[in-house]
């Protein structure tokens, strides 16, 4: 595939690579100084990654604990600032731990740069991770 020309493509680029569960091709979508934020994050997760590096550790287990299988209803939204989207998606698959339904639905705001994400606020469903067995992200229950 040649080299995404716009931020709705790249993002679109993005899903693919986690669908393949290609995480270390995902994390290569991010600048070097790239920052993503979970503006709602509950006490004890991650509100903010700074670096490339930052965002790899985060994501480098994801598919061990989401095996995401669609992203079945994607918006992509353009803004005033061309290097700016903001998009609408629905993310569904299982919880590896519990084999259990995942269905989670999104809204971002993504910038790039160069070709490169710089900025991803991510702005998920906090209390589904409250949920009893729904710590998606370490695998374990609480």
């Amino acid at each position: 595939m040649s080299a995404p020309t716009s931020p709705a493509d790249l993002f679109r680029h993005s899903l693919r690579l986690l669908l393949d569960k290609d995480v270390p091709g995902w994390v290569a979508l991010w600048a070097e100084d790239g920052l993503m934020e979970f503006p709602f994050a509950p006490e004890g997760w991650p509100a903010r990654l700074e670096g490339r590096a930052a965002v790899a550790a985060y994501m480098r287990d994801y598919p061990d604990h989401i095996d995401l299988h669609d992203f079945p209803a994607v918006r992509i939204h353009r803004t005033t600032d061309p290097e700016t989207i903001v998009v609408e998606m629905r993310g569904v698959g299982r919880l590896v731990a519990t084999d259990t339904p995942f269905d989670m639905t999104y809204i971002a705001v993504v910038t790039v740069r160069d070709g490169r994400i710089t900025s991803y606020r991510d702005y998920w469903n906090p209390l589904a991770v409250l949920e009893p067995g729904a710590d998606f992200l370490t695998g374990s229950t609480r």
